[in-house]
């Protein structure tokens, strides 16, 4: 019989930490072994991890050992109840602890960012230039219409090859999130050190990690990269988010922004540096992206994405948004109208039927809308279960994908370049990052 993993939650600051155990598992242990500083965060930590056992369609186990105390790394340390740690706090922080736990022989899953700060670079590479294995929580390779829209890029009859020519670039995604929004059908409440860009990073750090994840995995085909060779032309930008103070109050369950954010407040509003667009080239094919963070989620709605594979002979599109339902959805628009690529699409779908089972294609116009079913469709928030499933599933094969370090490597080397890079020009032209 399997062993099982005995899972330890690190200090949880962020809610990603308790969305990994909001599904059961036959590789997980329930019990589950917590270090933390004591406070609100270990709080809200434990009582959504609750929920997920109190629910009432398909409950949790989870049994929760929890240790509070300013010194929670030495008694990890010093008890090791288990060889997997997830990190998910605060993101200062977090690349000395992922480096550190690493060192001492931990397998560490480590949620995004990695880093804020390019000088952490150095200990990125020390944890990624050897076992055990270590990684980030992409939860965006896991859902569905990313994964369809990923395979049809290596149909060389449906898509052809990426357009590197034009003005416009062959691969752009557009991703929107919301400051105040439902998580576990509950209004999430967001710590104030998280809008402290010293502990939480700028917004070329955050959201734009998974935009830049996107880009690799979808080109990469298992190929390792190198940033030195395969990336150039980067330019990048960041600007706020003005969160006023009564949205403010809603958001963390504080009637005022607290002194350590007093210097960027304007005229009443938080100005949240979270904002943030990059272009560059990955292999010689022009990536331009963008994440942005309103204020509220749409009523009845959550999170927008837009993102598009421009092919030789067709256009890859993956839309999530008002106009969608709020449903993910994945179009393809021909190039050119024909018959061909008419049956080339047919033919591919029903290659892909022992992988995605059920998918369907349907014409609409001039395009091609891709039938999902519902039973391949899962929430975002399943989404980080799954990573943790195939994270334990590295584990117990003793391998990982041969490109997974080289991915870490260019990903953040790319993030840390290009926050430098902001940094230069707002000192260049100190207006311009608030302009948008």
């Amino acid at each position: 019989m399997q062993q099982k993993h005995t899972i330890v939650i690190l200090n949880p600051g962020h809610f990603h930490a308790a969305l990994t155990l909001r599904e059961r598992h036959p590789l997980i242990d329930d019990d589950v072994h917590v270090f933390s500083e004591d406070g609100p965060d270990v709080d809200n930590f434990l009582r959504l991890v609750r929920s997920f056992n109190d629910r009432a369609v398909n409950p949790t186990r989870w049994t929760l050992y929890v240790y509070r105390g300013a010194d929670y790394l030495e008694k990890l340390i010093a008890q090791r109840p288990g060889e997997v740690v997830v990190v998910a706090g605060r993101n200062n922080k977090k690349m000395p602890l992922i480096h550190l736990l690493h060192a001492q022989g931990f397998r560490v899953l480590g949620d995004k960012p990695w880093l804020i700060e390019s000088e952490q670079i150095g200990l990125l590479k020390e944890v990624t230039a050897s076992a055990p294995l270590a990684m980030d929580i992409m939860t965006e390779r896991h859902e569905i219409a990313n994964r369809v829209q990923k395979a049809f890029a290596q149909q060389p009859a449906v898509f052809g090859d990426f357009r590197i020519d034009g003005d416009q670039p062959a691969i752009a995604i557009r991703s929107v999130h919301h400051l105040y929004k439902m998580v576990n059908n509950r209004p999430l409440q967001r710590p104030a050190w998280y809008f402290d860009p010293v502990v939480q990073g700028e917004g070329i750090t955050d959201v734009t990690t998974h935009l830049v994840d996107l880009v690799q995995w979808m080109t990469g085909n298992g190929g390792c990269f190198d940033f030195d060779r395969h990336v150039g032309g980067l330019s990048a930008r960041q600007w706020p988010t003005a969160i006023p103070r009564a949205i403010f109050a809603r958001i963390t369950g504080l009637e005022d922004f607290p002194l350590i954010l007093n210097e960027r407040v304007v005229d009443g509003e938080l100005q949240y540096l979270c904002n943030a667009a990059l272009s560059y080239r990955l292999r010689g094919i022009p990536v331009e992206i963008e994440a942005l963070w309103g204020l509220e989620e749409p009523q009845g709605g959550g999170d927008f994405h837009h993102a598009i594979l421009r092919g030789t002979k067709s256009d890859l599109i993956v839309a999530r948004g008002p106009e969608t339902g709020f449903q993910t959805i994945l179009t393809i628009n021909p190039v050119e109208s024909g018959k061909a690529l008419a049956d080339a699409l047919t033919d591919a779908v029903a290659r892909m039927q022992t992988e995605f089972p059920g998918i369907g294609v349907e014409p609409t116009g001039a395009k091609f809308r891709i039938i999902i079913p519902k039973a391949l469709r899962t929430t975002h928030e399943r989404h980080f279960a799954a990573v943790l499933q195939t994270f334990l599933a590295y584990i117990d094969e003793g391998r990982w994908p041969e490109n997974l370090d080289s991915d870490l490597d260019t990903k953040y080397t790319l993030l840390a370049r290009a926050l430098d890079l902001s940094h230069r020009q707002a000192a260049a032209a100190p207006q311009a990052c608030l302009r948008g």
